[in-house]
């Protein structure tokens, strides 16, 4: 799949502009805070109609204006052309459109045009809460399989009623039964889903990190349920009393859990920084692969400022991998050094595209 070009109107920092993209590396040259970021967010928001980070989503309107709009023309691994549109107005909500109609639910265009984002906030996947964790497997499963998406609202609709009826301390057990089966069987398929892909991401992973790092380090990943161990009515009937008095559901899928693991030691107490990079890099290519074998369709790769705080070698491991592979196709990096960005040039074959970012404007520069 093949971004060929995108036209943003008051989106952040970019009041106008129109880019017409090679089908190979895009490369982003400008200080902090000039648009690069903000530009790469932009092609995220045609994926996912959302921003990149949990903020309103208002807060993507550039100051001063009124409404955001932000176009895409996709060329398709099967041949076809697909046009999207997704624009914000303030106080009026969202629309998205795919060749010119709108969608009826936003959920119907989760996973059509599927991309993979590696940034310096990926680090939170490691040192945050089991919240960052939860929205990353969400995220990429809800891409590659509808009906993930589908069980997962289910969940999420029935969790609410059950803490509903705790916070108004409900005593009725056919009330709390008859809500925690529904909460069940869309648990079970959570479960079973998220663990088989845990299963299929994990050897490739492992790769993925040993050819970034060079060594013999050993990255892995263990999904933690309580489903793991007892069914959702037996967790959820053992926590009733505890979940009353504290107003919320305490157990249950929305309470799962990634285990990031170096060798015997975890990522999130003992990596350094250069190692949570490469581990979260190396996890972002793995779900890449995921995505294009699942969805058919070759994703966007999208690196943001992926020099900082790996040493020269893992970089290069990381542009050989990328550039030399057939299995990644269109790829968008950004940078604030033009020599990292002409070294990374200087081993593409094809046409690269270097754009020069400052206050919004792109300007293409020629390569050498």
């Amino acid at each position: 799949m093949i971004l060929r070009n995108i036209e943003i109107l008051d989106f952040k920092n970019i009041r106008e502009a129109r880019i017409d993209f090679s089908e190979g590396v895009n490369c982003l040259l400008g200080m902090n805070g000039m648009g690069k970021s903000n530009l790469l967010e932009a092609i995220h928001f045609l994926s996912f109609a959302r921003p990149f980070s949990s903020m309103p989503e208002s807060a993507l309107i550039r100051h001063g204006a009124e409404s955001l709009l932000v176009k895409g023309e996709y060329l398709m691994d099967a041949g076809g052309v697909e046009n999207i549109s997704c624009g914000i107005a303030r106080g009026k909500g969202k629309t998205l459109r795919r060749q010119g109609k709108e969608y009826e639910k936003i959920s119907q265009h989760i996973g059509r045009f599927p991309l993979v984002t590696v940034s310096p906030q990926d680090s939170s996947l490691v040192t945050g809460n089991g919240e960052e964790r939860r929205r990353l497997m969400n995220m990429v499963i809800s891409q590659a399989d509808g009906a993930y998406l589908s069980h997962l609202i289910a969940y999420n609709r029935a969790l609410e009623s059950r803490n509903r009826m705790l916070r108004a301390g409900v005593r009725d057990d056919i009330l709390y039964e008859s809500v925690e089966s529904a909460m069940e069987t869309a648990a079970n398929a959570i479960h079973s889903t998220r663990s088989e892909w845990v299963r299929e991401l994990s050897p490739v992973f492992a790769s993925f990190y040993g050819e970034i790092a060079g060594n013999d380090e050993h990255a892995s990943l263990k999904y933690n349920s309580v489903l793991n161990t007892e069914t959702l009515r037996e967790a959820l009937l053992r926590k009733r009393g505890k979940d009353t008095a504290l107003g919320y559901t305490s157990v249950g899928p929305h309470r799962d859990d990634l285990e990031m693991s170096l060798g015997h030691y975890s990522m999130r107490r003992l990596g350094s920084q250069g190692q949570i990079k490469t581990y979260t890099i190396a996890l972002r290519l793995a779900i890449f692969e995921f995505l294009r074998k699942r969805r058919g369709l070759t994703p966007l790769l999208l690196l943001d400022d992926i020099f900082d705080k790996l040493d020269a070698d893992r970089v290069a491991h990381i542009m050989r991998l990328v550039s030399a592979s057939d299995s990644f196709g269109q790829i968008f990096i950004t940078d604030t050094n033009r020599k990292h960005l002409d070294e990374i040039i200087s081993e593409i074959n094809g046409t690269p595209l270097l754009l020069s970012v400052e206050n919004g404007h792109f300007t293409p520069h020629e390569t050498h």
